[in-house]
């Protein structure tokens, strides 16, 4: 059984690119309706929760997670985790790695999917909210994906904001939400909130949004207007923390998977007005298919650690 610390994870992750090949193979078979995958539970503690996400791709990967999410952690990240991978064949553990770089680049990987089918055509300004390390992995890997002219930041604490800012080349911080909203034509939102952070109003005409927050970051009206997209049907007729909480009650005939878009059984945008909403929740075909791909990447350069079980 192989361990593999955060420091291989985030070695053998190298560029995050490399993981939107699996992921997209991973979304198509699960609309396929070929794995197999519970919604995410989890149990609550006083200041956070644990969350517990199995799933099953039919020959890419067996694998659960282990998520620990505490909003209010200043010395520590507020996502921790651990990734089992087994093998399909017998169950037997084939390794355990820690899952905390996995959920960053897995999430920021598949908004690049979505920005490469739902935005509007050569989309020229980025926008993202937040300033925590979803926002950092989405800086870091949505310009090596689209030809964005302009890359802003914005966040409720600017010293937040100006310290991650320095980390990506050519990022401009702005004084607001709103000002690094307004023009933008994909606008990521990465926060905590629990309450709505981005406005219909900033939104410019043919705008693509992500939500990747698990709070309620959107402006209802966002939500009643947009054409929405996800990664499982599921989000919006499952609560919190297996959905997603500002789908619920949303019709599910409005709302379209990202694999069905990738499969072509259904539209993806349809016209370069049109206001396109992905909101991420995470899926744990996503985990499953990058454990895979960190686990053969690991074997080939001889990285982790090797322990009897």
């Amino acid at each position: 059984m192989l361990i593999l610390s955060g420091d291989d994870v985030e070695a053998l992750l190298g560029d995050t690119v490399d993981l939107i090949e699996p992921l997209e193979a991973a979304l198509r078979l699960y609309s396929s309706g070929a794995c197999s995958v519970p919604p995410r539970v989890a149990a609550r503690a006083p200041a956070g929760l644990l969350a517990a996400m199995p799933a099953y791709v039919p020959e890419i990967a067996l694998a659960a997670k282990l998520v620990s999410v505490f909003p209010a952690n200043s010395l520590l990240p507020t996502h921790q985790g651990v990734i089992g991978l087994f093998d399909e064949r017998d169950g037997s553990l084939l390794s355990v790695m820690e899952g905390r770089h996995i959920t960053a680049r897995r999430a920021a990987a598949v908004s690049a999917i979505s920005v490469r089918l739902l935005s509007p055509t050569q989309p020229r300004v980025l926008a993202v909210l937040g300033s925590g390390e979803q926002a950092r992995a989405h800086l870091e890997l949505l310009p090596t994906t689209s030809s964005f002219a302009q890359i802003r930041l914005a966040a409720r604490s600017s010293q937040r904001a100006a310290s991650l800012a320095r980390l990506i080349p050519n990022c401009q911080v702005m004084e607001s939400l709103e000002a690094a909203t307004r023009g933008a034509d994909v606008v990521v939102c990465c926060t905590d909130a629990s309450e709505p952070v981005l406005e219909r109003s900033w939104l410019s005409s043919g705008a693509h949004v992500i939500s990747v927050g698990s709070g309620a970051e959107l402006d209802p009206v966002i939500v009643e207007l947009g054409h929405l997209f996800v990664e499982w049907r599921g989000a919006a007729t499952f609560p919190p923390p297996a959905g997603a909480s500002e789908l619920q009650g949303v019709e599910p005939g409005r709302i379209t998977e990202l694999g069905e878009v990738l499969a072509g059984i259904r539209p993806g945008r349809q016209s370069d007005s049109e206001l396109t909403v992905f909101k991420s929740t995470g899926l744990g075909v996503e985990d499953a298919a990058v454990a895979r791909f960190v686990y053969r990447e690991a074997r080939e350069r001889h990285l982790g650690q090797s322990v009897p079980w």
